[in-house]
């Protein structure tokens, strides 16, 4: 495992760097779990440069992932209710299985012990088994289960995962 650097994402080109990365990987991950028209309506929603300005103003912190120097992934944090709302952790599938997602949640978790806050929870398509795995051998468990209606029909299918810190 290599080391991981957090780089906080704070200015517009930034943005401009994880929507971009963001098309990248959604397409190539979550095309064939919930296809290229849902992918590409929640990358405008959610993942457009526009948005996720928004969302920093709301109180989201974003950081790349970098390895050896290169931004191999992105995460997305926001602190709720005494929990830390794991919003996103996306990494590119050249880099996936060599500890990046596990660098990204001992951080999330360091985070949440400086900060006071009880535990980490997200949010996983419950057809999505790879992350549900990876995230349950991280120490996440499911808590529940739930659909939420995103708009133009499309809805998201999740697994609610809670880890304990």
């Amino acid at each position: 495992m290599h080391q991981i650097a957090f780089e906080s994402i704070v200015t517009q080109s930034g943005m401009e760097a994880v929507s971009r990365m963001a098309a990248e990987i959604w397409t190539e991950h979550y095309g064939p779990i919930i296809g290229n028209a849902q992918v590409n309506y929640m990358l405008e929603k959610f993942q457009s440069p526009a948005a996720i300005a928004g969302q920093i103003k709301e109180g989201y912190e974003y950081f790349f992932l970098c390895q050896n120097g290169e931004k191999e992934g992105y995460m997305g944090i926001q602190p709720q209710n005494g929990r830390l709302f794991l919003s996103k952790l996306y990494v590119r599938k050249s880099s996936r299985g060599q500890g990046v997602a596990r660098a990204a949640a001992v951080f999330a978790r360091d985070l949440c012990r400086s900060r006071g806050l009880s535990a980490i929870w997200l949010t996983v398509n419950r057809n999505n088994t790879g992350a549900v795995s990876a995230y349950k051998k991280l120490g996440f468990e499911v808590v529940r289960e739930e659909a939420a209606d995103i708009g133009e029909g499309y809805v998201m299918d999740d697994y609610i995962m809670e880890m304990r810190v």
